[in-house]
């Protein structure tokens, strides 16, 4: 199954600890609430310093996609989240406090349910990228235009800001690679993979 997704799609919602707010691009199962999602991807308007939300069980990817960044810091970890496109992992056990680099910025979160789903966040730009099988996965155009093809099925083109959702048909995850190509110079798309222990 293949699902564009525009922002007319999206759903747009306060943090969970109503600090600020977020995109939601994709959630399953569809619809779920913070406290039930398997897997969830969003994007995040930071504008202030301040806490994160907390997400016990649930194990995190940030990627920075506008401004100066942040640096987040737990009791366990410092986190400098200031190169754009390039994937940090966090746990939403921790009580992280963020400080903002240089002004508000925007980054793209994708929560996996420990023990429930796994996943990871790849960045596809150049001459595009080709991803394995897997039962969920999403392709986020993160700056200009780009070609996403499965074998079997049209190619699809995404533009920025749009996002593609591949589901496995049936119980398997046999619908083919996945193939990301930018159609502009300089497009970057966040491809994220999850699978199901």
């Amino acid at each position: 199954m293949l699902r564009l997704l525009t922002p007319a799609d999206f759903h747009q919602m306060p943090w969970k600890n109503g600090a600020g707010r977020t995109t939601e691009i994709a959630v399953y199962p569809p619809g779920a609430t913070l406290d039930a999602f398997l897997w969830r991807v969003s994007v995040a308007d930071v504008e202030r310093d301040g806490p994160f939300s907390r997400f016990p069980g649930i194990d995190r990817t940030i990627v920075l996609l506008e401004g100066g960044g942040m640096r987040l810091r737990s009791g366990r970890s410092d986190t400098r989240v200031t190169t754009r496109f390039a994937p940090k992992n966090l746990s939403g056990d921790d009580a992280i406090e963020c400080k903002l680099v240089a002004g508000p910025c925007r980054d793209l979160n994708a929560m996996f349910r420990r023990g429930h789903a796994r996943g990871s966040v790849a960045v596809a730009r150049d001459g595009g990228m080709e991803f394995a099988p897997s039962f969920h996965r999403l392709a986020f155009a993160a700056v200009g235009p780009h070609e996403c093809s499965l074998p079997g099925h049209p190619s699809v083109r995404l533009e920025e800001g749009h996002a593609l959702l591949v589901a496995a048909s049936g119980s398997g995850n046999g619908e083919g690679p996945l193939a990301t190509r930018p159609l502009a110079t300089g497009a970057v798309a966040l491809v994220v993979s999850i699978d199901y222990p």
